[in-house]
């Protein structure tokens, strides 16, 4: 045994050290001995390796004190969106109003009537929560929640039409992010696929001509990520609801991005932008049965599916047995509920998602042009230029919003080490690249951290 690691203190000797005790009020001892014996046996591999640290005992309660705040590090982290997507999926989809995040704080840290019927004292349904807020700004006879539009379309095709042949547009057998895909997801709710139609072009006499015994229902499927221009045709809700009401069979529609039509159209001033994006109670209105969307996308909430449309046919998905398997809990109730009364009020300017998409290019310069200012004398240079954002999440295919975007340059850096080195910074900065030069699109970063994001990037050195 060499001298160096004879030098190295027992576990027993560095715990003790007041440093490293002072640890076990924050992480706990079991933790703190944890990290020191890691870090002892990788010192002892560093001396075997020619390690010739000074101070043993203080270099391995630094090493100590960096695990540890590793460890308790949450791998989830606050970031700042700057990327003029939206409805960023990889960023979490939809931020919460303030009035939602709220309601989901006091309602986790204590018990609520989730389950439980406080006129009669016994046990309740957790389904009949928002019911009738999403009956009221729908139009829908009924209402019920699952954990994500996927599960809705799930639950819905394997209540209805489990065995029986359900007929989808060939253009509609669409895949968006994840690998979720409409033909998997069918195969998994034991409904039989029946495609009809061209890729391009599905009449609704294609539709009429598949129907048989077998038949269940038709399923209509949003294009989410994608537009099929040009030589096309695509039959329209009422067309469809007319045939399903000629053979009795019910019409589902996947509307995807939970567009409520009028109540956001008009904070937003972005009718061009959502000009084809079909709302919920239109669709209903024009005779759907049952519709399935998403509570994160244009909506403005919680991650969640939501299923809505007659009654009769609700009622039946929500006693299959695959509900209790897709069901949400509180603090998603609570969210969504808070979030639906921004629109029952008349406030979608409450909603993140409503407000980013109203703001015009003209707010959004003013914006960019006093964090440029900031910037001044700093390492970064900033101009500010036209640009163009972008809903995301599979909302309103190929619509694009005018803004003004943040150009960033380095005196040293090229554009990606630049990206990479806003990407460490505490929280990090989700920024694009264009044409080779980082762009920071203010739409989607919060007005509350405007300021934070000042001094973040003023704090950037060489």
């Amino acid at each position: 045994m060499s001298e160096r690691t004879r030098a190295i203190p027992s576990v027993d000797r560095l715990c003790q050290r007041p440093g490293v005790a002072a640890l076990e009020g924050q992480y706990g001892r079991r933790a703190v001995v944890d990290a020191v014996r890691a870090e002892t046996d990788a010192f002892r591999a560093g001396v075997a390796q020619g390690s010739n640290a000074e101070d043993v005992g203080a270099t391995i309660e630094a090493a100590v004190q960096r695990r540890l705040a590793r460890l308790f590090q949450s791998s989830l982290r606050p970031v700042i969106n700057a990327t003029g997507v939206i409805i960023h999926t990889n960023l979490g989809r939809a931020p919460l109003s303030e009035a939602a995040a709220a309601q989901v704080a006091r309602l986790a840290s204590g018990y609520c009537n989730l389950e439980y019927d406080l006129d009669a004292g016994s046990r309740g349904r957790r389904d009949v929560h928002a019911e009738t807020l999403l009956c009221q700004l729908t139009g829908a006879e009924a209402a019920c929640v699952v954990n994500n539009n996927a599960a809705a379309t799930l639950l819905t095709l394997a209540a209805l039409a489990a065995g029986r042949e359900v007929i989808v547009s060939r253009g509609e057998l669409v895949e968006i992010g994840g690998g979720f895909r409409v033909p998997d997801v069918m195969a998994q709710s034991g409904a039989v696929l029946r495609e009809v139609g061209t890729t391009n072009r599905t009449r609704a006499s294609d539709y009429a001509a598949a129907i048989s015994d077998r038949t269940a229902a038709i399923l209509r499927v949003h294009p989410s990520n994608f537009r099929i221009e040009g030589f096309t045709e695509r039959p329209t809700v009422p067309e469809l609801a007319q045939l399903g009401s000629r053979f009795k069979i019910p019409v589902l529609d996947d509307l995807g991005s939970g567009y409520l039509g009028e109540d956001l159209g008009a904070a937003a001033g972005s009718a061009a932008a959502l000009r084809d994006e079909p709302s919920i109670a239109t669709t209903l209105g024009a005779g759907a049965d049952v519709v399935m969307f998403s509570g994160d996308k244009l909506l403005g909430g919680p991650q969640c599916g939501i299923i809505a449309g007659r009654r009769a046919l609700v009622d039946t998905i929500r006693r299959h047995p695959l509900v209790r398997a897709l069901r949400v809990d509180k603090m998603t109730y609570a969210a969504l509920e808070a979030t639906l009364q921004a629109y029952m009020a008349g406030r979608p300017q409450d909603i993140p998602v409503a407000r980013m998409i109203a703001a015009t290019a003209e707010e959004i310069a003013a914006r960019a042009e006093r964090l440029a200012k900031v910037l001044d004398g700093t390492s970064l240079s900033a101009t500010v230029v036209d640009g163009l954002s972008t809903i995301g999440g599979g909302s309103a295919p190929g619509s694009t919003l005018p803004t003004r975007l943040l150009q960033l340059r380095h005196r040293e850096l090229r554009a990606h080490a630049l990206e990479a080195r806003l990407r460490t910074m505490d929280p990090p900065i989700i920024a694009r690249i264009e044409n080779d030069i980082v762009v920071l699109d203010l739409r989607t970063v919060l007005p509350a951290d405007d300021e934070r994001l000042s001094r973040l990037l003023e704090s950037f050195h060489e």
